[in-house]
């Protein structure tokens, strides 16, 4: 008797929980006909698509769609507490659930307190508890004023240690200079930790208060020498205390060359880059249309190009939202004045799709930078893909389903985001967690389970 076979005898005696069938199911970085087998929550198997396994559920993917690993997306403010009206643990999860992510990690600002010690994580984390349709982890901060005291977050189970190097538009989290940065990174090194840097270097950037309505006087305020000058701070950094770093949310694809040497030369070096900068560029920016705001900025359409051919050869490592709503009152028409930030986490791949699409690319082309790249920023070995042993977390999508995002119609808190108006590509219908199907239809309403999820801490 063939393994096959006396696993399917053993499968008859003791049901799976769940066999998902689908004739395109994405497995070690491919699409393949397959059955998922799940048993306590985890990948039991993946098995030829017609096996015969015993199941108290059957479901078969239909054809014109694919199965994928539910995404993993390390970038989203969350906001709670503090600013829970601009976003919730509740309305970010639901959002995140049905645009087919199953884990978030949390920014530590934004929120009140801010995640800068134990006491704010516990205060962060009782605010989630039995509130989230999806795993939430939590990244700590690295603030002036606690220098010195990482251990203990990182010992609580943060992902790592988020900085800013420039002022991050909230008081409450304060930037690092440059003496700051360096022991922050050396700080992190001896934790054998991760240090995770929005980098801008302020000496580069234009002091402003009202620009007006042009979105280039906006740009011109943060010039791409400032994101150059604190990557190369950082990778120095790096190279000098071999700590592990991470840059936040990469607009220049100029600084491109510098990470590709940094990271030939052994440096424990990643980067991430965002839907909106691989979805939109500068030139297309209407007149006063603050949704499209963000620190660093996006910028223009040959700097897009660069910036899909940095992900296409891997320099760039994954693609995460940066996901950062506000109430629509703080995006007033003057750029100088509006809020900075992006809200993008439920539509954020099926952009990301689309602008790979008109360029010719194939699905599997784009997925390990939402599924595999983002799981190993964070150390997961267990979700961002589909195979024996990972958690049964899957997303059910329709590559060719095609709609206008509408920003009413999305679930998270406040209706305000550059995707409003998008046409898109794709169209996730299912999204799973643990082996249960988190997201239906109640008399044409889209449902979430909202206490699906679970709080993850560093493995």
């Amino acid at each position: 008797m063939t393994s096959l076979q006396t696993a399917t005898v053993a499968d008859t005696v003791t049901p799976a929980e769940l066999v998902l069938r689908a004739r395109r199911t994405w497995v070690d970085g491919a699409f393949r006909p397959a059955a998922v087998v799940v048993r306590d929550g985890r990948v039991a198997a993946v098995e030829p698509l017609d096996v015969d396994v015993t199941a108290h559920h059957d479901e078969t993917v239909p054809d014109a769609h694919v199965l994928l690993p539910g995404l993993v997306d390390t970038h989203v403010h969350v906001n709670e507490p503090g600013r829970t009206e601009w976003e919730g643990f509740a309305s970010a999860t639901r959002a995140a659930a049905l645009g087919g992510v199953t884990t978030i990690i949390d920014m530590p600002l934004n929120s009140i307190p801010a995640t800068v010690d134990v006491p704010a994580l516990q205060v962060k984390r009782a605010s989630a508890t039995g509130r989230v349709a999806v795993d939430v982890g939590f990244w700590g901060g690295a603030v002036p004023g606690n220098a010195g005291t990482l251990a203990g977050l990182h010992d609580a189970g943060v992902f790592g240690f988020k900085c800013f190097t420039a002022p991050s538009g909230v008081d409450e989290f304060p930037h690092l200079d440059p003496t700051q940065l360096r022991a922050a990174i050396a700080e992190v090194a001896a934790l054998d930790a991760l240090l995770i840097v929005h980098a801008e270097d302020p000496d580069h950037l234009v002091d402003h208060d009202a620009l007006g309505v042009r979105y280039q006087d906006f740009l011109d305020t943060r010039p791409v020498q400032a994101e150059r000058s604190a990557i190369a701070r950082v990778i120095e950094g790096a190279r000098q205390t071999g700590a592990r770093v991470h840059v936040l949310h990469l607009s220049d694809a100029g600084a491109l060359p510098m990470i590709r040497a940094a990271k030939d030369d052994g440096v424990r070096l990643t980067v991430e880059t965002c839907p909106h900068y691989l979805a939109f560029e500068s030139g297309s920016i209407p007149d006063g249309a603050t949704a499209y705001k963000c620190c660093p900025p996006i910028r223009d359409d040959a700097n897009r190009d660069a910036l899909w051919a940095g992900l296409l050869d891997g320099t760039i490592d994954m693609v995460v939202s940066d996901h950062s709503p506000s109430t629509a009152d703080l995006k007033v028409d003057d750029w100088g004045l509006a809020w900075g930030g992006i809200a993008g986490l439920q539509v954020g791949f099926r952009a990301l799709w689309t602008e790979a699409a008109r360029r010719g690319l194939s699905l599997d082309a784009v997925l390990p930078a939402v599924t595999t790249g983002p799981a190993a920023l964070a150390g997961f070995t267990d979700r961002g893909r589909i195979a024996p042993g990972a958690l049964a977390h899957f997303a059910v999508f329709d590559p060719d389903a095609q709609a206008t995002v509408d920003v009413q119609a999305l679930a998270h808190r406040n209706p305000v985001s550059a995707f409003d108006g998008l046409p898109v590509r794709g169209r996730v219908t299912q999204t799973w967690l643990r082996g249960r199907r988190i997201t239906g239809a109640a008399d044409g309403v889209t449902t979430v389970d909202l206490v699906a999820g679970e709080l993850v801490d560093r493995g």
